[in-house]
């Protein structure tokens, strides 16, 4: 219990040092912009993200305060690192529990090595591990978040609709439910952009890039459910063994199949799915857009109005679990849908 508590210090540590430094290093969007030593393309994404900014709280009735309105030049490629592990005969995550987060499926570092480190020593305990990087992240309103170097690799949609995405954990946010969080979060995202295309006279999203993402994800789902299932019919070591090989093998043999039929000379997923697969790297799957369905129905059922949506979005958060995944279920209905 000792050892246990020491290392739950300098973890805590460790983020609070990675937290403060980022606070430190902040510089206003408009002082960055002005500085003739930024280069001009860094300066437009700023503005436009500044731009962003304004129409998340003017337009989306999002938080209105100091967040996302400031840069820090990063020492590295991404902001932190997500350790993610599972059994290594099961596809639920290993629980992270923190004080105002709640329970949530990774644990996150400053730092890549010590993600690696503790991925290590989680591996050696005989589970399945995966780390992920993250570009950005959002403090829930403890502190005025900035816009991060790592958001600039992303094309001009992304960054801003990661900015309304950050915001929307700031509306609204239920400790230990990630999948209502993300889903809510990549709702108000994603209705975010084609509102803030549509101001800017620019066309709709692109479809097919979303529906490349959507089939990607359902046929990931589809693995972890096959595993799920397989894992449950027991046996021994290498009984479990076998099927889970057999199973990501099909799940490639899938995937081409899938890709070549659907979106063929689209290859941007080959990686993905060339490199080893266990049940970790399964994990993020499907909690970004769980309940979206459920969310766009309650969106037109508050005939687009952000402030009555994000009223009833409260009042479902403040149900108990069951009660709030049971009135998910019926908002993602097709009945729901187009009532």
């Amino acid at each position: 219990m000792a050892a246990s508590s020491c290392a739950s210090v300098r973890y805590y540590g460790h983020l609070a040092h990675g937290q403060l430094q980022i606070l430190r290093e902040r510089e206003s969007l408009p002082r960055v912009i002005a500085d003739p030593r930024t280069p001009p393309q860094l300066a437009r994404r700023l503005t436009l993200a500044m731009q962003a900014r304004a129409f998340a709280s003017t337009r989306l009735a999002l938080p209105d305060n100091r967040s996302y309105t400031s840069y820090v030049a990063l020492d590295r490629p991404y902001v932190a690192w997500n350790v993610f592990a599972a059994p290594r005969y099961a596809v639920e995550a290993v629980p992270q529990c923190f004080p105002f987060a709640g329970c949530v499926a990774y644990r996150g570092y400053f730092r890549q090595a010590l993600a690696e480190r503790h991925a290590a020593q989680l591996s050696e305990q005989g589970l399945d591990v995966w780390v992920g990087p993250v570009p950005a992240y959002s403090t829930l309103g403890w502190f005025a978040d900035p816009i991060l170097s790592s958001m600039m690799r992303w094309d001009d949609d992304e960054l801003v609709g990661t900015i309304f995405h950050e915001l929307a954990h700031q509306r609204v946010y239920v400790k230990g439910d990630t999948a209502f969080n993300e889903s809510f979060a990549t709702f108000v995202e994603r209705e975010g952009v084609r509102q803030w295309r549509r101001s800017r006279g620019l066309p709709p999203p692109d479809d097919r890039q979303r529906a490349l993402e959507s089939g990607f994800t359902v046929q990931v789902l589809a693995l972890r459910e096959r595993l799920r299932s397989d894992y449950a019919r027991g046996g021994g070591e290498a009984a479990l063994a076998a099927r889970k090989r057999e199973d990501i093998a099909a799940f490639r043999r899938d995937y081409a199949a899938w890709r070549d039929r659907a979106f063929p000379g689209d290859h941007r997923y080959d990686a993905w799915v060339a490199a080893p697969i266990n049940n970790a790297r399964l994990l993020p799957f499907g909690l970004y857009d769980r309940w979206t369905g459920a969310f766009a129905t309650l969106f037109r059922q508050a005939d687009r109005n952000w402030v009555l949506f994000y009223r009833r979005v409260q009042a479902l958060a403040r149900r108990r679990p069951a009660a709030r995944e049971q009135a998910l279920r019926a908002l993602d209905t097709p009945a729901a849908a187009v009532r």
